[in-house]
């Protein structure tokens, strides 16, 4: 207190916020939501992100190859499946089929997603069980779909009027928009479709996956047809791309919504001060009286406002931060990661834009206030 005495414009401005304590923690309350809101969901965006990009981890070494928009036929043919395998002697090149069903057991049924794949070793990990390097006989199934139906290891499921005993079971995603079970098959399960709806090449790496899609796109894209584009050839790099573009888009949204919250808060504090202002009309009418310059009644209004968005800011910032611990928790099993920069700023950013939004709603009473005549002041 005896450094705020050294500003009397500020220990009055304290003195002031003091004297309408539940006023003050009213006005306080909506920067602390206001704040909350930007910043939770500004480390909400980059929680999803990483978590995102975490799964996208997974197929960082792979290139996926599906009919393009070009091309008269639905699915990858087996004459562009053999030249995809003669361009490509220096990766696993997995051909898959797709459809979907219902496996039932003990009166349930669950919609799976169905895969016939032979090289299933190349995609698949399991959790139980075993993946044969080639798939010619059995099923996989998702641990989750599994345990949904009370399936295990050896147990039968029927697709297609056939058998196939559980041989693995495969380890779930862990959630963001991969999910959902997964029942993979022998690629004869699905002869009676003649194209393959997919085509994986496995490299060994992020150059190769580069290297190799270039080579295929060049192959089926460029040469001699006019850009058309006959098969869709996707590498983790575009993918990532994608990911990266919609989760700046969806960042900026969620701040909008967070700003409205705020820009709400900044309006509870100009009507706070300038009701404020009114009820003190008489007492700054005796402070210009005695002498007080125009000045420094503008900036005692003015540090009252800053004081509710420092006051609203610090709170706001340390429940983001609490919320951030769990968001980060949740979606990426890290919750320091929250205090990383890439993260941790939000809480700046909204402390910043709480401050900004006082002082910005605090200049109207201010004004008002400094420019009041004394005379008029006093007479009420």
């Amino acid at each position: 207190m005896s450094l705020l005495s050294r500003f009397p414009s500020v220990l009055m401005a304290w003195r002031n916020l003091g004297r309408n304590r539940v006023r003050t923690a009213l006005a306080a309350l909506g920067i602390v939501i206001g704040v909350i809101s930007i910043a939770s969901l500004g480390m909400a965006g980059v929680a999803i992100n990483q978590q995102a990009t975490s799964q996208l981890g997974d197929i960082a070494n792979e290139v996926t190859i599906t009919a393009g928009d070009d091309s008269p036929e639905d699915g990858v043919t087996q004459a562009q499946l053999d030249e995809i395998e003669s361009l490509v002697t220096d990766a696993a090149v997995v051909e898959q089929k797709t459809n979907d069903t219902d496996v039932s057991s003990r009166g349930e049924d669950v919609r799976v997603s169905v895969t016939g794949v032979t090289e299933a070793s190349e995609l698949y990990d399991v959790s139980s069980g075993e993946v044969p390097d080639r798939l010619q006989t059995g099923a996989l199934l998702s641990n989750s779909t599994a345990q949904e139906l009370g399936l295990e290891l050896g147990d039968p499921v029927e697709y297609d009027g056939q058998l196939y005993r559980i041989r693995g079971l495969i380890e779930s995603d862990g959630g963001f928009g991969f999910g959902g079970g997964q029942l993979v098959l022998p690629l004869s399960a699905l002869s009676d479709q003649d194209q393959y709806d997919s085509v994986t090449v496995v490299a060994a790496g992020g150059d190769a996956v580069t290297s190799i899609g270039d080579r295929l796109d060049a192959h089926f894209n460029t040469d001699g047809r006019n850009e058309e584009e006959l098969l869709s050839i996707q590498t983790s790099a575009d993918i990532q791309g994608g990911i990266t573009t919609f989760m700046n888009t969806l960042e900026l949204a969620l701040l909008g919504i967070g700003s409205i919250s705020l820009f709400v808060a900044s309006v509870a504090i100009l009507n706070v001060m300038l009701m404020s202002t009114i009820e003190r009309r008489g007492e700054i009418g005796v402070l210009r009286a005695v002498g007080i310059r125009r000045g420094e009644v503008l900036r005692m209004i003015l540090t009252e406002a800053a004081f509710l968005g420092v006051l609203g800011g610090l709170v706001g910032a340390l429940g983001s931060l609490g919320v951030g611990f769990l968001l980060f928790r949740v979606l990426t099993g890290d919750a320091m990661a929250v205090l990383a920069w890439e993260s941790s700023r939000y809480l700046l950013y909204g402390f910043a834009f709480a401050v900004g939004a006082s002082v910005i709603s605090g200049l109207y009473p201010a004004w008002k206030a400094a420019n009041d005549s004394p005379v008029e002041a006093l007479r009420g």
